[in-house]
């Protein structure tokens, strides 16, 4: 598979993931809620830190994980390179340039959007607002909106443990970036001798 080829995929993702997210953040409020399905919402959160809302405490965290994204990204497309490079499965190529895509998507967000948006707080933000944006450069907070609220409700008292209390599957609030890392990875545990098949001397021995 061709460099270009793997570019394509990049650029395709990336547009999806950052249309979605402009449109999201110039036409909701923060918390914002539409339901699509009853198993599937549009729900405007926004991420400062890692997955799952974790942050690196600190006045510098929020540098520090962009920083380390920035890294990462680096080593992410190094490895895309060398396996074009390399004529590695199709399979694999494939996995790195959705992973690529996905954290170079989040990447965009954190390093620009607290310069080219104002706040989502009880307002609609504006794309490049006269009066500037709500942060600064390596500072900006990650757009998710997809939920997929699975399941909702009380518990019977029969199951052990949490009987008879609330209990809710499948909480986060993800985006088309998170969602292409995600697939990138199953895709590289699916087909995983596929992706890193062994050498013809490895598997006579």
């Amino acid at each position: 598979m061709s460099i270009k080829k793997a570019a394509i995929i990049i650029v395709i993702i990336l547009l999806i993931d950052q249309i979605s997210k402009i449109y999201i953040k110039t036409n909701f409020i923060l918390g914002e809620e539409v339901d699509v399905f009853s198993w599937f919402k549009i729900h405007f959160v926004e991420n400062e830190g890692m997955a799952w809302g974790a942050k690196i405490p600190g006045e510098y965290g929020k540098l520090i994980l962009t920083l380390f994204r920035l890294v990462a990204i680096v080593g992410i497309g190094y490895w895309l390179w060398t396996s074009v490079k390399n004529n590695a499965p199709r399979i694999l190529i494939i996995s790195i340039a959705m992973i690529f895509a996905g954290a170079f998507g989040n990447i965009i967000d954190s390093v620009f959007y607290g310069l080219i948006f104002n706040d989502s707080t009880q307002q609609v933000a504006t794309f490049f607002p006269p009066e500037g944006g709500y942060g600064t450069l390596f500072h900006g907070k990650v757009v998710d909106m997809l939920s997929f609220p699975l399941y909702g409700g009380i518990l019977p008292d029969w199951v052990p443990f949490l009987g008879g209390t609330y209990f809710s599957f499948f909480d986060p609030v993800f985006n088309i970036a998170d969602s292409s890392i995600s697939i990138g990875v199953i895709l590289l545990l699916i087909f995983n001798k596929k992706a890193f098949p062994k050498k013809e001397e490895e598997e006579t021995a």
